[in-house]
């Protein structure tokens, strides 16, 4: 596929604007569980004060679309490095990249035996999540060293 030098370059930074997002994203789906489980634990007037929040509707719903987003972002990443470079670089971004895409999956694929009240699912998903948090701002730190590789080496005018 022939670009321009100048829409290669560009194509860049869309992945790493996007992956902030979904950080920003994901640290709200991450607030919602946490007042899901606030609701599961609370009592009387706490408890019926945090159903009205709809949070667990919420979280299912954000976490689902988060998903979503994820794999097409990190899809998105991997094809402008191919289309700007004809190789993906292997390296520990990558495959951390890789590795928190396959978290993703595994924590949603354990919705169905939570709505069933498995506290072992519950206890893993959290884990999982946690997990993810620590990597996805491993990989924004990790990025931005990338960024600040690709905006050495600008086009020339």
């Amino acid at each position: 596929m022939d670009l321009s030098p100048e829409l290669k370059y560009y194509l860049n930074f869309g992945h790493p604007f996007f992956m902030w997002v979904l950080f920003a994203f994901t640290l709200y789906v991450m607030y919602l569980g946490v007042q899901v489980r606030r609701t599961r634990s609370a009592e009387g007037e706490a408890k019926k004060a945090l159903i009205q929040g709809k949070f667990n509707d919420k979280h299912y719903q954000m976490g689902s679309i988060l998903l979503g987003m994820v794999v097409m972002g990190n899809m998105g990443g991997m094809a402008v490095t191919y289309l700007n470079n004809s190789k993906l670089f292997f390296g520990a971004h990558l495959l951390a990249g890789l590795g928190m895409t396959v978290l993703f999956v595994l924590s949603a694929t354990l919705a169905p035996f939570m709505k069933k009240g498995e506290d072992w699912a519950r206890n893993a998903h959290i884990a999982l999540n946690l997990a993810i948090v620590g990597i996805f701002g491993w990989q924004a730190i990790t990025g931005m060293q990338i960024v600040v590789k690709i905006l050495g080496s600008a086009p020339s005018a």
